[in-house]
């Protein structure tokens, strides 16, 4: 597969999951659909806004809108805050961007999404982290 295949075949495996995702509990379809396109891993740099995805075709990095620019306090880590975000995000009354905002505010500076595990594992500065497990589903 060449880069632009391989980047082309990523941009159709979010496009099935974003199509595929219900507004509640939807993270589990988008990360499935990643799984099946060959996605073994995905990589949020949270401040910087910036993915790198592990894939069995090659890997690819998407840089989003950062949070920060220049010099920045990170915020210490507090887990409550990080699982009311995901609580929130989860039952379907946050965007994306409002999540990762939440992350941030609640001292996450990046997180590691192992779709073969179906984990996602949020990190703070100082080695602190907090794991959650999603469930299997199926694609329609």
């Amino acid at each position: 597969m060449t880069v632009i295949d391989t980047i082309s075949h990523l941009q159709a495996a979010m496009e099935r999951g974003a199509a595929a995702r219900p507004k509640v509990g939807g993270f589990p379809y988008l990360a499935e659909s990643l799984r099946q396109a060959g996605v073994t891993r995905c990589r949020m740099a949270v401040p910087a806004g910036a993915f790198l995805y592990l894939t069995q075709h090659g890997n690819v990095v998407v840089q989003g809108e950062p949070l920060v620019t220049g010099f920045a306090a990170a915020p210490r880590f507090d887990e409550a805050a990080l699982i009311a975000a995901l609580r929130t995000d989860q039952a379907g009354e946050s965007t994306f961007p409002e999540f990762v905002r939440s992350c941030w505010s609640a001292g996450v500076v990046w997180y590691d999404v192992d779709t073969a595990a179906r984990t996602c594992t949020y990190f703070g500065t100082d080695g602190e982290s907090y794991t959650e497990h999603y469930p299997s589903v199926a694609l329609p």
